[in-house]
This record gives C-alpha cells, structure tokens and sequence, in this order.
C-alpha cells in the first residue's frame, strides 16, 4: 500500500449536489475510469470545508496547516482485475488561498488547485459548540466575493445505506490526469454522519471560474444538500494507472 502523502482533519463540509448533463463532464473523464451514476443520474458536487492540522510526509508546513477549500467535483469509477469496482472521485477545480498547497498539488497529482484569498464563517446554537447553525465559505473571484453555505438543521445522523448521502460521500479515491497519463490515489476516513439542511446557497461567477458548460447546472437548484461532520483523512501517495485509451463510458 503507498504511504500517507498528507494527513488532516477535514471538517464541516458543506455539499450541494447537481444533478448534470454526462456530456458535460465526458471530457473530463480521465483514461481508465468512467462515469458513476446513483440512480439513473449524473451529479456534481459543489463542496467547501475546512483543512486542519494538515501534514505533508507527516511534517507540519508553517502557516500551512488550517485553510479552506472549496472545490468542484464529479464522480467515477474503475473495475479492478477482480471485477469489483473502486469508486472515485475527479476534481474540476479546487480553491485554496494558500499558494504553495496549489502548486505541490498540481504538481504532484496533476489536481486542477488554484489559489485565491478566502475565508469562512461558521455560527453554533446556543449552548451546542459543536452543532453549527451556519457553515459558510467564501472566495474573492474577479474582485468579488463568492460564497457557499448550508443552515444546519436538527441532529447529525449516520449516513443510510443506499442514500444519496452515501453515494456523494463514499467515494475513496481520486483520479486526476497528469502528463499524459491517470494517477490514482486513494483517500481514507471513516464514514461521516451528516446534518439535513433548512437552506443552502452558492453564489459565483460560473461560466468564468468553470467555463459555461456548467452553467445549466451549477444556476440550478440543487438536487441535495447537507453538511458532512468530518473527520481525521489520510490521502496516500498516487501510483500511475496502466496506459489505456480514454475511457469516458457511462456504467
């Protein structure tokens, strides 16, 4: 198994999932795996969260171990010789406001990270320090600020077999197409419970941050929406997947 690459505690992840055109995201889809689909349909996830205590190789990087992300994703899957079936997920960009986290994932996972200045907001109910009434992030594009959030409501509660939560959730690795081939690497938590949310938002200059292909979608309504607790992750080293023609099939 390839050692831990990065070690972190990913928490309050807010996610808002699109239900989407496959056409959109062929292209994208990296040699060797294809689209995954829950129930007849495609989807794309708009999700923001928190990095803390990030460790690269188990060292702590100064002034690089607390930030947000927010980032765009779909999903995919590849069959392994065994003829089950590893599901992933591909990332159409991801926002981070430190620099050097953009650049060493770009560069080692060939991950679309770009860097811009963020912040977010989090408000707890009275007297409940960990149950959040409000989870926001937001990010400056263009001189304006973008934004994505979700209200809590009620309890958190364990992820159902066979729900949408545990589709958008239980995806444990990632691919990424890098110098001409696809690099897959796996991510490890455990399985998260979630919150049901009473409103959420995401509010941004699509066509410009993620071309106009998405913007049927991403100016939807979304198809879902609720807020993961997190955990403790471990994402491993990525190893290069065998040379093969691009894939880009539905199941």
């Amino acid at each position: 198994m390839p050692q831990p690459f990065l070690t972190a505690h990913w928490r309050y992840l807010a996610m808002l999932n699109y239900t989407i055109d496959p056409a959109v995201l062929r292209p994208l889809v990296p040699a060797g795996v294809e689209l995954d689909e829950w129930n007849g349909k495609t989807f794309a996830s708009m999700v923001g969260f928190l990095f803390l205590d990030t460790r690269v190789l188990g060292a702590a990087i100064p002034f690089h171990r607390n930030f947000e992300e927010v980032n765009l994703r779909f999903y995919v899957r590849r069959r392994e010789p065994s003829g089950s079936w590893r599901r992933g997920v591909v990332f159409v960009k991801e926002i981070v406001p430190k620099p050097a986290i953009a650049w060493t994932a770009r560069l080692l996972y060939g991950e679309k990270y770009v860097y811009l200045p963020m912040r977010h907001r989090l408000a707890y109910n009275a007297g409940a320090e960990q149950s959040p009434s409000l989870v926001e992030y937001t990010w400056r594009q263009r001189g304006q600020w973008c934004r994505l959030g979700v209200r809590p409501s009620g309890s958190p509660h364990p992820i159902a077999d066979g729900s949408a939560e545990e589709f958008i959730t239980e995806h444990y690795w990632g691919y990424a197409s890098h110098r001409g081939h696809t690099v897959e690497y796996q991510v490890e938590h455990p399985r998260w419970r979630v919150w049901q949310t009473s409103d959420c938002w995401f509010e941004c200059d699509v066509a410009g941050l993620y071309g106009s292909q998405f913007t049927d979608a991403l100016t939807a309504a979304p198809n879902s929406a609720f807020l993961a607790e997190g955990s403790a992750v471990v994402v491993r080293q990525g190893d290069r997947l065998p040379d093969m023609a691009r894939s880009g099939t539905q199941p």
